[in-house]
């Protein structure tokens, strides 16, 4: 295919990072990209009209996401053979990181069409560049499942990798979350950072019984969040005193809550924690 440029960009696929907050935080690069490109594809043209409307970009929109991926894909293939220049842009930073896109990106590169990726503002590296966690090594997961049982799942996975955590959560789910990972981890260092870059930027790190406790007491707060977890310390391991650790977990959590995170703490089986801890339960009743 004949290579096309226009305002020195060639036709092809541009995935272009975009604010997460903050309208200031774009490139040059990406504002003369998103002026010059034949259309954007977008998520949502609503939220991505803002940004266009404040750079005075006329750029037409079209939206691309996972509902329509199969009928607008062909559209963009047939276009990208013309020789056009396409802008794929997210509601918010780089896309593709839990964002629809990546399989945009395989039939492109599958079909001999150009890809680059223009790059910029992203939430999970803005998070971990403020959190005071380590950044030597980390592992991004993304969102947690919205189910408790299996959110405990996905989170155990990791639970003697180690190396920092990353997960995105949505503000409603926040304090069951905080919850699980205390009840999967223990009581590690956590960092919820939310509102990146906007008015109300919160970065709020403490250890996790703190943040349930502070999170259990305000209304729920607004905005995407991420959630900077700590590597475990070189002491945590199995824990030996069953009734020291059931005590001290269902100080906050319920009976059966309390059995779940010791028997990840402890590798005791599950009957015999939950027999134990009914008993202490029983006892501080009577």
């Amino acid at each position: 295919m004949e290579r096309i440029r226009k305002n020195n960009f060639e036709s092809g696929l541009y995935v272009t990072a975009t604010p997460i907050g903050n309208l200031g935080d774009v490139t040059l690069r990406a504002i003369d990209l998103l002026k010059a490109a034949d259309f954007i594809a977008c998520e949502d043209k609503r939220v991505s009209g803002k940004l266009l409307s404040y750079y005075d970009i006329k750029t037409p929109m079209i939206s691309y996401h996972d509902h329509n991926a199969k009928e607008v894909m062909p559209r963009i293939m047939n276009e990208l053979g013309a020789g056009k220049i396409i802008a794929l842009i997210s509601d918010a930073g780089t896309p593709l990181i839990s964002d629809p896109g990546y399989r945009l990106v395989n039939e492109c590169r599958d079909q001999g069409f150009m890809v680059t990726s223009l790059p910029g503002a992203s939430a999970l590296l803005c998070a971990l560049t403020c959190a005071g966690m380590p950044t030597n090594n980390f592992l991004f997961y993304g969102f947690l499942s919205p189910k408790m049982q299996a959110r405990q799942k996905e989170i155990n996975k990791f639970v003697n990798v180690p190396t920092t955590l990353i997960y995105y959560e949505s503000p409603r789910r926040l304090l069951a979350c905080l919850k699980d990972l205390f009840v999967v981890l223990g009581n590690r260092q956590i960092a919820v950072c939310r509102e990146l870059t906007k008015l109300y930027e919160e970065v709020r790190k403490d250890d996790v019984e703190a943040l349930i406790e502070h999170y259990e007491n305000i209304p729920t707060p607004k905005g995407e969040v991420v959630l900077i977890v700590a590597p475990p310390q070189e002491e945590e391991g199995m824990v030996d005193d069953l009734d020291a650790a059931l005590k001290d977990a269902l100080k906050k959590l319920s009976v059966k809550e309390a059995v779940v995170a010791v028997t990840y703490m402890t590798g005791k089986k599950r009957k015999e924690v939950y027999k134990r801890a009914l008993e202490l339960s029983n006892d501080e009743d009577g």
